[in-house]
């Protein structure tokens, strides 16, 4: 107030100046007189906002509220700190509006920053004090952090700084960040994501000057995985619900890695982050984030990294290199697919090595690649016998590039014959008629059959053309509900899984949880359930001892809920289910895929996206047979591809590439060729889904080329992939 009356801030200036660049002076300000005052504070969003109701808390200048030297350093919850926020955010309020202020603030982070990195690297200054975390809390509350006056110079700093907190103060910080409201703690994520973007669109990157070297890049990404999961912690968390864990000695085998030097790059067992393994949760635990996982993603970063370079660091050099791999939550799909690539193709050159000098010290003519030899007619049962004697007596062949041949067909394996061979596995085993998988008409989903006659070798065989696929770069065209990716990433089927997978049964058991009359006698229902298998036949399950003399009431519906869910997505189709992810493994277990992906993202792998860009494939398509991008018919073809609407593009991508999505990375990643079939003639466009090639001829008019390409279509039937 005097400052104002006399327009003069010059001690307001230099009391901040003290402050707020001295760390002991800063750690002792803001504090609060009583620690357990909110203990029994509302709501965890709301918990900082309301803190000062009845609290007594030191106010005034900061250098008032410090306390003695010798005052007891005592440690609270692990996301309770001594700081009190209240009194820090009216600070700010106040300070902020001011530009002479302003100034003084940067001024001062400039000179603190330094210092304390020196106190983290050298001193360990927070296993001696933790309250020195309050430093970060207090400068974090800036609300002009993100502002260029920060972002040139004293940001930098400060999040160089904060990188070097120990990973017990990474977790204290994101769980006191985790009961912040949604405003702040967006906040907090926009100022590490602008300077990453600052940084980045700043300077140039390539192949000599890495963005991993970028110092400031890495520590704002180092503290940007904070915020991460304090987002997830402050959102809705399931951190029940797992799957057991399979039992990786069942995929092990003698290994000459170690021989070789290689044990680095192809080590097993899970990558686990060590935040994420000291807060107790992880991504897949999270049901709705306070902020969506997609704001995480910087797409300046996804555009400069190198994945070749970046793959090296997180498999080899992790110690003394950083890898963006290690925080995949700023990476886009793409992006990590590009990691996974490398990491797929080294296994395969890897095994190729192997496969040599096992053939050398043995004798044998070396097999560098994973061989099926199948008969159309036989499909299923060539590929089921020879994939399980090969996960019998060598698992190992399974992470070998993969080539198919047909018997009695010439030709080499490209890519398209492989394609063609997992379109003809597709279409037998999700054939209704075979029973494996029930179809839903309104969802147009598959979910495993639980009364399937089928033996398990044949779910296996399914779940090891899905590791297969993404091992070998392959979009397929499978249509699961999410809790199946779910469920092979770890987490079990629950009540929130039904609304993908068995809307109509969620819709029923939400009106029970929602009713308002009596329960008991007026639905009758009791603990034991009646639903009808693919054959039409009626089973009765207890979902508990004698369920069916215990009635369903107000007080228990939740837990009847919650059996139905257990026995319908996880219980009734554990052996199938279980059988199905033992193949997915036999691929994919020693890859990054589950530290790297989402469940989303591992649907995007397999599947697609649904997001269609036609401007992108027309970019990249190439054509043939005397066909090019300037031929009337190719312009008056790409005019009535544009004019189609959302479903005539599906019918159209279906018809060409066997599947109605787009790879990773949108169609502008997909290699279509229109190749020149002839001149006019009434004959319909033929494809070739196995090289995504239109067979056109060269109608006379645009109006034919519509009129047939519609033809053609819509009447054209297939089960394909990509």
């Amino acid at each position: 107030i005097f400052c104002e009356e006399e327009e003069d801030y010059s001690a307001l200036i230099r009391v901040i100046g003290r402050i707020f660049s001295n760390t002991d002076a800063l750690i002792k300000s803001f504090r609060k007189d009583e620690p357990e005052a909110t203990e029994n504070s509302s709501t965890p969003a709301d918990r900082h906002e309301k803190q000062s109701e009845g609290t007594s808390v030191r106010m005034g200048a900061f250098s008032r509220a410090a306390l003695p030297d010798d005052a007891p350093n005592q440690m609270f919850d692990p996301c309770e700190v001594t700081v009190d926020i209240d009194s820090v955010r009216r600070v700010y309020d106040l300070l902020l509006p001011i530009n002479e202020v302003e100034a003084a603030l940067v001024n001062a982070l400039v000179y603190l920053a330094p210092n304390m990195d020196l106190d983290l690297e050298y001193l360990d200054v927070y296993d001696t004090n933790p309250d020195y975390l309050n430093i970060f809390i207090i400068v974090m509350e800036n609300s002009n952090l993100h502002s260029p006056e920060y972002l040139e110079l004293a940001l930098p700093q400060f999040c160089k700084a904060m990188s070097k907190l120990p990973v017990t103060a990474f977790a204290r910080l994101s769980k006191l960040w985790s009961t912040y409201s949604l405003p702040h703690i967006q906040r907090m994520m926009e100022t590490f994501q602008q300077l990453i973007t600052f940084t980045i669109v700043s300077n140039e990157y390539d192949a000599e000057n890495l963005v991993n070297d970028d110092e400031t890049v890495v520590a704002a990404t180092q503290c940007l995985k904070v915020v991460f999961y304090a987002s997830i912690l402050g959102g809705d968390v399931d951190v029940e619900h797992n799957e057991e864990d399979e039992d990786d000695s069942v995929y092990d085998e003698l290994s000459l890695h170690e021989l070789l030097g290689e044990e680095q790059l192809y080590k097993k067992g899970p990558r686990v982050d060590p935040l994420e393994k000291e807060l107790g949760v992880r991504a897949i635990d999270s049901i709705r984030s306070l902020i969506p996982f997609d704001s995480f993603i910087n797409d300046s970063l996804n555009e400069v990294v190198e994945m070749d370079k970046d793959f090296t660091f997180f498999k080899v050099n992790a110690e003394s290199k950083f890898s963006f791999q290690t925080c995949p939550f700023i990476l886009n799909v793409f992006t990590k697919n590009q990691g996974l690539y490398y990491d797929n193709r080294i296994r395969m050159y890897s095994e190729r090595r192997l496969t040599a000098l096992y053939s050398m010290v043995q004798g044998q003519q070396p097999n560098p690649y994973l061989r099926l030899k199948v008969r159309r007619d036989h499909i299923i049962d060539d590929a089921l016998i020879r994939l399980e004697m090969i996960s019998m007596e060598n698992p190992s062949d399974l992470k070998k590039q993969l080539f198919v041949e047909f018997e009695g067909e010439q030709g080499i394996d490209e890519g398209g014959v492989s394609k063609e061979f997992f379109l003809l596995v597709l279409e037998e085993i999700f054939n209704p008629d075979i029973g494996m998988f029930a179809y839903d008409d309104d969802t147009k989903l598959f979910w495993f059959n639980p009364s399937s006659l089928e033996n398990e070798a044949q779910y296996t065989l399914i779940g090891i053309v899905l590791g297969l696929a993404i091992y070998n770069n392959c979009i397929l065209d499978v249509h699961f509900p999410m809790v199946v990716y779910r469920k092979l990433m770890g987490k079990k089927g629950t009540y929130l899984d039904l609304a993908d997978s068995h809307p109509i049964l969620h819709q029923s058991l939400k009106e029970l949880l929602e009713y308002t009359g009596n329960v008991e006698e007026d639905m009758m229902l009791t603990f034991q359930i009646s639903h009808t298998d693919l054959f039409e036949n009626s089973i009765l399950y207890d979902l508990k001892e004698e369920g069916e003399h215990i009635p369903v009431t107000k007080e228990n519906r939740q837990e009847f809920v919650d059996l139905y869910t257990e026995y319908i997505l996880n219980k009734s189709v554990e052996t199938q289910f279980k059988a199905f992810k033992k193949g997915f493994l036999m691929v994919t277990n020693e890859s990054p895929l589950k530290y790297l992906f989402r469940p989303e993202e591992v649907e995007l792998l397999i599947c697609g996206s649904r997001k269609l860009d036609f401007e992108a494939l027309e970019k990249t398509t190439d054509y043939d047979g005397g066909y090019s991008k300037d031929t009337p018919i190719i312009k008056d073809f790409w005019e009535t591809i544009h004019s189609f609407g959302e479903e005539q593009k599906r019918l159209f991508l279906q018809f060409t590439t066997g599947t109605d999505r787009a790879p990773v990375g949108g169609l502008g990643k997909l290699k279509m060729i229109i190749a020149k079939n002839g001149s006019d003639s009434d004959r319909l466009p033929t494809s070739h889904t196995c090289f995504n090639a239109l067979l056109l001829p060269e109608y006379s008019s645009k109006e034919k080329l519509r009129e047939r390409l519609l033809k053609a279509i819509t009447y054209a039937k297939g089960f394909g992939m990509l």
